[in-house]
């Protein structure tokens, strides 16, 4: 290794490849896209908004899973085989991408949004639910237009490793964007939403089958082959 990086472990590097970033065999099945809402109300915008972005996914190719969180307990108040909790996570493996809509509550994204979240663990055993997979955030608001609700989406993406697009939507009034029928009037916002869903899809088809390269990290194969070390001496000294 160069003289200027003495803390580099030499057996851990692994030099970034534009070669290894050209799929030679790609996947040909539908992007598998899963969709989140954060509201339990029947007339529920966010809902509405999950429901249009479906629509669009499924016109651009994708196969897609919407989940219902009627029926999801609070974090920690059940256990993790409740059948809804198992069903959030399985949906999560499933998935190679993600849409995340929250209303915006008291300036946050609301508590049934962040519960779902909160429900998918960062890793079971050696599996990821969330890492490397696609994301867009939306919000709903009820008065005038706001970020709030899909800036903290952003940093909870970024948590769960996850690769979240660069455009977003955030409707504002909400309650005038929707016919009696819940469908979406036509409007700059409704056209943001398709500019969000068309990235979403590009961006799903570009990282998806690279997505384990792309999530190698260094520290990760360094703490690993400090672990089968350790492993290794303690087999000798047995």
């Amino acid at each position: 290794m160069p003289d200027d990086l003495p803390n580099l472990d030499a057996g851990c590097v692994d030099t970034p490849s534009l070669g290894r970033l050209r799929v030679t065999d790609p996947s040909t099945h539908p992007p598998r896209i899963l969709l989140l809402y954060g509201s339990l109300r029947e007339r529920s915008y966010s809902r509405f908004l999950t429901f249009e972005a479906e629509r669009l996914l499924k016109h651009f190719g994708a196969e897609t899973r919407i989940f219902d969180p009627s029926g999801l307990p609070l974090p920690d108040g059940a256990p993790v085989d409740h059948p809804k909790v198992q069903e959030l996570r399985e949906l999560s493996l499933w998935s190679e991408g993600q849409v995340w809509t929250s209303p915006e509550r008291h300036g946050a994204m609301s508590a049934v949004m962040k519960a779902q979240i909160d429900w998918i663990p960062l890793s079971v055993g050696a599996v990821r639910p969330t890492q490397g997979r696609t994301l867009a955030v939306m919000q709903v608001s009820g008065g005038s237009q706001s970020f709030n609700a899909v800036n903290q989406m952003r940093v909870l993406g970024r948590w769960m490793r996850m690769v979240t697009i660069p455009n977003q939507s955030s409707v504002a009034k909400a309650f005038q964007e929707f016919d009696d029928a819940g469908r979406m009037k036509p409007s700059s916002y409704y056209d943001r939403v398709v500019d969000v869903m068309e990235e979403l899809m590009k961006f799903t088809l570009l990282t998806r089958d690279v997505s384990p390269y792309l999530t190698d990290r260094y520290s990760e194969r360094k703490e690993s082959g400090e672990a089968l070390m350790q492993r290794v001496n303690l087999t000798a000294a047995t």
